[in-house]
């Protein structure tokens, strides 16, 4: 069944000023602190017990009001230690909302997740090297709020404007998705040397399955696979001060992405630790048919208080679209909780 005139259109404008409608992934510029959507093999990669995190995202407010884009996303994690090597298994759940424009394109997915941390080597004076295979599975779904929208059957010639009560004359329209099953994977190793400095390296595949998300009867489209490799680390200056840099990479589809760049750490080295964090990142990205280009700068600042870490960002937009924003382009927010071991023992993990 062919898409109508009036639905064509909307597809199409909605395909070009939303990314996040191209059958892509919501993604967050905070990406080092949304684990659990970065890398399936980062679930229970953390010193602790268990882990809460919790996201948001504000996205093109000065000129989409009140109708931005926004993601919310959560998770929680557990690990336990198995065998009589530093081996772990860990098992989480998280779940992800986006919103986009007028008309509510939702996105909702919710998954459970594993992996396994196998040492590789290292001991109490030496550093420590570790494996992480996981693996996430769940169901998602999109869906669109059709009320919102008006097509040119429902255009009043008599009064010169839109009658929302009339029959839009869409009958392959769907308000919501099938609920589709979706299927993710990754691999990390990292390193975690004695003065506490780490670096890692990872990549992931999601939506293995390419899902079905259609919102029309032929059910046709689906979601293309993510792949995405990351690397990063911190490294001690003196014993007060470290730098983070990293480097993520994804391409979904027709889309690729590229997000770099590096926190500056400050640490009290204390029991309860006070740590601040500052840092600038850049994100670059094919538009269209037009070669890669810069898209926006990320200001960073962070917080780490014993077992809390509050981030906070924003988005300076540098690309063309600065003319309709005035560089004005999104905020991001992230809290975690790391709750502590039974017994203190030594770091084993990274703490992105």
């Amino acid at each position: 069944m062919q898409f109508s005139k009036p639905i064509f259109l909307l597809v199409t404008l909605l395909a070009v000023f939303s990314p996040a409608l191209e059958a892509q992934d919501p993604r967050f510029s905070q990406y080092y602190a949304s684990s659990w959507n970065l890398n399936p093999a980062m679930t229970g990669v953390f010193n602790g017990r268990w882990r809460a995190t919790v996201n948001y995202r504000d996205q093109w407010n000065s000129f989409l009001a009140p109708v931005p884009f926004r993601t919310y996303a959560a998770s929680f994690e557990t690990r336990y230690n198995v065998g009589a090597n530093n081996d772990y298994a860990s098992f989480g759940l998280g779940a992800m909302h986006d919103e986009a424009g007028t008309a509510r394109f939702t996105q909702n997915k919710v998954h459970l997740g594993g992996a396994f941390l196998k040492q590789l080597s290292g001991g109490r004076n030496s550093s420590e090297h570790y494996l992480s295979a996981g693996a996430q599975l769940g169901f998602g779904q999109n869906s669109i709020d059709w009320s919102k929208l008006w097509f040119s059957r429902q255009f009043d010639t008599g009064s010169e404007t839109p009658d929302l009560g009339a029959v839009n004359g869409e009958p392959n329209a769907n308000a919501n998705s099938p609920l589709y099953l979706d299927f993710n994977a990754g691999i990390l190793w990292y390193v975690v040397f004695p003065n506490e400095g780490f670096f890692y390296a990872g990549g992931a595949m999601h939506h293995l399955n390419q899902p079905t998300i259609s919102l029309i009867e032929d059910n046709k489209e689906t979601l293309y696979s993510r792949w995405s490799g990351h690397v990063g680390g911190q490294f001690p200056l003196t014993e007060n001060f470290a730098v983070l840099p990293g480097v993520q990479v994804m391409k979904q589809g027709p889309a690729m992405e590229t997000d770099l760049g590096i926190n500056f750490r400050y640490s009290n080295n204390d029991l309860n630790e006070l740590a601040l964090r500052a840092g600038v990142w850049g994100r670059v990205g094919n538009k269209l048919d037009k070669d890669l280009q810069m898209d926006a700068i990320t200001i960073v600042g962070m917080l780490e208080l014993n077992r809390w870490m509050l981030g906070l960002s924003y988005d300076v937009t540098v690309s063309g679209l600065t003319a309709a924003n005035n560089s004005r382009g999104a905020f991001e927010v992230s809290l975690t909780y790391f709750h502590p071991e039974y017994r203190r023992s030594r770091v084993t993990c990274p703490k992105f």
